[in-house]
């Protein structure tokens, strides 16, 4: 099955391409910021870790646990923020999940023991959560499909920038006294949720949530604004009516609201239970790239790149953190190769390369630190200076690719009626996929070797690259609405292959018809 030709973007979205649309990149800019919050979080326990443990005379065990935690704690907020925020909309999920990191932040800050510590490592779990999920939900409804790609990298953009001004906090405050510095790098992370907040209420609602609550003027106003051109804003509404079973000519706002209001009842069978063939795939797929971009690593890698930087011959604490700052502009600066690539070169392109990039890297990082082992009390500086160059081929080779693309892609899979819980699903095993790695990495190095731990990554980096090439079919230039019609047509191509029925309009990308089937009854390409 050739997944790249059946589901090519159609022609005319790869031969014109609009003007970007400043209001849209406006919206997405200022919801995309809450993922400041998950990528300061990271970074700044990197460093604080080593003065917490000191400070409070915890263990390595201890350590592990607090450092990954937050991954599980998150679990909470990124399956309630499905249900939240289509009850109270996604601006409003935004605001709320700055309110509780804030909370958590200050908790962490001034927490006088270990148990308390936790306590705000759970508060601020819950906010990270809410963030991860709506910001690309947020973004990816609110974007013309032209920009779609591009806009929704955002968040990851923002995580990024978070995690190089939680690198900057750690170098700012660890020369203060142990007592004080790490109070300061956590308490940091209370000061975006403030403004992050007023810029979210200056925001406008998801149009398609505007339309599962009967508010069919509002969404079209928001519609005008965002989409590149009047007819496309039409057409936006049309398909979203369309999806929600609301009729084209129906405008009444009191009338739409008793045809359809979509507060998420049955979701959760129609996702799990009984899904259709086009539904089950489309949540495989959102499931596994979630899955393998945290399999791979990425979060131990930032996590304790100070340790790893130790082992490459960076002996001081001050000079490990300093070279943490240099992976945090590397993650920064090209995760920017996403966003201004995405929607010229596809999300599988960058998906394959970057996956390609990842598994290379590992490979000569565990080399290059299995040397370092194998010659115990040598300086060898050459392996040292390929163990830290590999560290950051691996952070721009994620960056520019799973790291924004997987949030992309599974943000925009989904049908509308699903795709509040279906992301937040996704977003759970993200977090518990980073919450295992990350609270077991300490105890995975000391029993296989640093080296040997990242040769696993690589071998579980190289088997998401199967899965990307195998099982997702390309969304560039598809309408939101468009996306279960094409994940129902590689269904049905798959299924068609077992049978020995494959024809040419799938490779053709239009619908099968009654003379392609041989007389056999037309396939419903709707996956429904």
């Amino acid at each position: 099955m050739n997944i790249e030709k059946a589901n090519s973007p159609p022609e005319e979205t790869m031969s014109k391409r609009p003007p970007r649309n400043k209001y849209a990149i406006a919206c997405a800019l200022l919801a995309s910021m809450t993922s400041v919050l998950l990528g300061y979080d990271i970074a700044v326990m990197s460093g604080a870790q080593i003065y917490i443990k000191e400070n409070l005379h915890i263990t390595d065990t201890q350590i592990e646990i607090l450092a990954g935690i937050i991954n599980l704690y998150s679990l909470v907020g990124s399956l309630a923020a499905g249900r939240t925020s289509d009850w109270i909309g996604r601006r409003y999920t935004m605001v709320l999940a700055a309110a509780i990191f804030f909370a958590g932040a200050l908790l962490m800050g001034l927490a006088p023991n270990y148990a308390i510590l936790m306590l705000g490592r759970f508060v601020a779990g819950i906010g990270v959560g809410y963030a991860l999920m709506i910001a690309p939900v947020y973004t990816a409804e609110v974007s013309p499909a032209s920009s779609r790609g591009c806009l929704t990298s955002f968040p990851e953009v923002f995580i990024n920038s978070g995690i190089l001004l939680g690198y900057v906090a750690n170098v700012a405050f660890s020369k203060l006294p142990i007592n004080i510095n790490w109070r300061l790098m956590l308490l940091g992370g209370a000061v975006p949720p403030v403004f992050l907040a007023a810029g979210v209420l200056a925001m406008p609602e998801s149009p398609r949530w505007l339309v599962m609550q009967g508010r069919i003027d509002e969404a079209q106003r928001v519609l005008f604004k965002t989409s590149d051109t009047p007819e496309e804003a039409e057409e936006r509404l049309r398909d979203i009516k369309s999806t929600l079973g609301i009729p084209d000519d129906c405008t009444d706002d009191n009338s739409v609201a008793m045809i359809k209001r979509n507060s998420g009842e049955g979701v959760w069978k129609e996702l799990l239970l009984r899904p259709t063939p086009s539904v089950r795939r489309i949540l495989i797929a959102a499931v596994g790239l979630q899955f393998f971009q945290q399999a791979s690593g990425i979060d131990s890698l930032v996590l304790y790149s100070p340790r790893i930087f130790e082992k490459a011959g960076l002996n001081s604490n001050s000079n490990s953190i300093g070279a943490t700052v240099a992976v945090g502009f590397c993650k920064t600066a090209f995760v920017l190769v996403s966003v201004f690539f995405v929607d010229q070169i596809g999300r599988r392109t960058l998906l394959l390369a970057s996956s390609t990039g990842m598994v290379i890297s590992f490979l000569i990082l565990g080399s290059s630190l299995a040397v370092i082992d194998s010659n115990p009390g040598k300086k060898l500086t050459w392996a040292g200076a390929l163990s830290i160059t590999s560290v950051l081929t691996f952070t721009a080779s994620f960056a520019s690719g799973y790291g924004p693309l997987a949030w992309v892609y599974s943000s925009e899979i989904f049908p509308l009626r699903l795709r509040a819980q279906g992301a937040s699903i996704g977003t759970a095993v993200n977090r518990i996929m980073s919450g295992v790695v990350t609270m077991t990495f300490l105890s995975l190095y000391k029993a296989i070797t640093l080296a040997g731990s990242f040769y696993l990554y690589a071998g579980i980096a190289a088997v998401g690259a199967l899965f990307i090439y195998f099982f997702l079919p390309e969304t560039r230039g598809r309408s939101l609405e468009d996306m279960e019609e094409l994940f129902g047509k590689v269904a049905e191509e798959k299924v068609g292959e077992k049978n020995g029925e494959v024809t040419s309009a799938f490779a053709e990308n239009r619908p099968v018809n009654k003379e392609d089937m041989d007389g056999k009854a037309e396939l419903d390409t709707s996956g429904k």
